[in-house]
């Protein structure tokens, strides 16, 4: 899963940073408030960890109100030193799905990222269906029937969180390099990573004797369908 980390303190972005990716999220930072302005009109993520006070013509606040103008769905967290009650409900007023008042705890922080992307995408539960497919995101695993599907990497995971949660709509290259890679997808120049992670994720489905789900959509990308 992506996370964009909205925080002008470089150091406390750098330190969760660290620590989620140490969890298997890809995770992109904008310590300014233009830049995250940026990064959500161009891209989507799993979820927002959003600073209140930013520099760069904006607050967070600001962001929150953009996000609700474009109708996008991003889980938003609000990490901010004022623990004002008002600045709370103003926060989730706005669109915020949960708030955190620093300092916190980095443990905290990342049961509250699971939580909001579980309830928001996932409807609350811990594990997903797809007719005969299971997916437990706890423990990071699949079934297909009665069959376990292979330990699929953390970039395999997030791939089939990816196409299972955007059934039947083509997702291009570009998306899942952005999606796997955040900022780093501008670094390649070709799309072989790709293509190796959706060979390896399909032939760990197919060991398990899966419907091949995942349909190669000529000269765009990929779709999820039976």
């Amino acid at each position: 899963m992506k996370i964009l980390i909205v925080e002008d303190n470089i150091d406390l972005c750098q330190t969760i940073s660290s620590y989620m990716v140490a969890l298997d999220y890809v995770c992109e930072v904008a310590n300014r408030y233009d830049e995250a302005l940026q990064k959500i009109a161009l891209y989507d993520y799993d979820c927002i960890l959003l600073d209140i006070t930013l520099p760069g013509g904006g607050s967070g606040l600001d962001l929150l109100n953009e996000l609700a103008k474009h109708n996008k769905q991003d889980c938003v967290i609000i990490i901010s030193a004022k623990d004002s009650l008002e600045d709370k409900i103003l926060g989730l007023e706005l669109g915020a799905d949960d708030y955190l008042t620093k300092p916190f705890h980095l443990e905290e922080l990342a049961i509250r990222v699971f939580s909001v992307v579980r309830r928001k995408l996932f409807k609350g539960g811990n594990s997903i269906q797809y007719q005969q497919l299971r997916i437990n995101l706890l423990e990071k695993s699949c079934r297909y029937n009665n069959e376990t599907v292979p330990q699929l990497s953390s970039k395999e995971f997030s791939l089939l969180l990816l196409f299972i949660t955007s059934p039947h709509r083509i997702i291009t290259k570009e998306s899942i390099a952005e999606h796997l890679l955040g900022d780093n997808a501008d670094m390649f120049d070709n799309f072989d990573c790709i293509y190796a992670h959706v060979k390896n994720l399909k032939k760990k489905l197919r060991q398990a004797g899966c419907t091949d789900y995942i349909k190669s959509i000529y000269g765009m990308g990929y779709k999820f369908d039976n």
